[in-house]
């Protein structure tokens, strides 16, 4: 079994800890030690905000025309999320080590593993109006190199990628780490993309923790989509993109319970699948 496990950012989400007690850190290392066909990729959202008001360079954000949320990244603000996810990742390979996992922190830059195209100029939504935004440093995850990937995993090594990906001219980029994710699940033909997030999955209201849809197949996808807000949008779209790539199912799941990767692997949370599949509707 191929397994990908992508940790969310967001502020409340386990797995920095160090060697401390960790609900996340320890299911994951206990599921690495069960099954070593694991990848561990991690996003730093909060982290890099969090840093970058530190440095006096208060994080900003884009909207899409289609209404998904980015993060406004010149040079400047890629350096300091390269700092920030750089530091999440020596965390997540310290509390796994500690746990007797032998995990291997890198990004995608390293050694050329992940690269993709630059997206220097986006389209953003301000004040009601459509405007070019320059000097982006952000890059869409489009070759992964799955044989390096593998040979990690032959050493029995549990690679733990942070989202910082090499663009077309080798030039260092920030990438959405779903897409990321997603990607490196399609590219070693994953049996599963768990990614794990501060909420319990895809909501039918999204201020609604008990409206969760448990189930969709990709032909729901144009109707559920609606659901999703902000950072829900990327995930989705990573999903769609990982079962178009061959993955066999996509989890979302709820990061913060007790034993999370574990109980997605049961199907908490919402299973997305390539077939289509009828969806049970809200939860009470």
């Amino acid at each position: 079994m191929t397994l990908v496990v992508k940790i969310g950012g967001a502020a409340g989400i386990g797995g920095t800890s160090g060697t401390g007690d960790d609900a996340l850190l320890d299911d994951l290392a206990a599921q690495a030690l069960h099954d070593p066909g694991m990848v561990v990729v991690h996003g730093g959202s909060d982290a890099t905000t969090r840093l970058q008001a530190v440095l006096g360079r208060p994080a900003r954000f884009l909207e899409s025309p289609s209404g998904q949320s980015s993060r406004r990244t010149d040079r400047l603000d890629l350096e300091a999320f390269a700092m920030a996810t750089g530091l999440l990742n020596r965390q997540l390979v310290e509390g796994l080590l500690a746990r007797g996992v032998k995990a291997f922190g890198c990004s995608g830059i390293d050694g050329g593993m992940v690269r993709g195209p630059r997206k220097e100029v986006v389209r953003a939504v301000e004040n009601g109006r459509v405007r070019l935004v320059r000097d982006q440093w952000t890059g869409r995850p489009q070759f992964v190199n799955a044989s390096l990937l593998r040979s990690l995993l032959q050493a029995e090594c549990l690679p733990v990628l942070a989202p910082v990906i090499a663009g077309e001219a080798g030039e260092m980029l920030n990438a959405d780490g779903d897409r990321l994710a997603a990607s490196v699940a399609a590219a070693l033909k994953a049996d599963d993309l768990v990614i794990l997030s501060n909420v319990p999955g895809l909501l039918a209201d999204p201020d609604r923790e008990n409206s969760l849809i448990p189930h969709l197949g990709l032909s729901d996808f144009d109707t559920i989509g609606r659901c999703a807000r902000g950072r829900m949008r990327k995930k989705l779209l990573g999903a769609r993109e990982a079962l178009c790539g061959g993955v066999k199912r996509v989890i979302l799941a709820d990061a913060r319970r007790d034993r999370p990767l574990s109980r997605a692997l049961q199907g908490e949370g919402t299973v997305i699948e390539g077939r289509s599949l009828v969806t049970s509707g809200g939860g009470s």
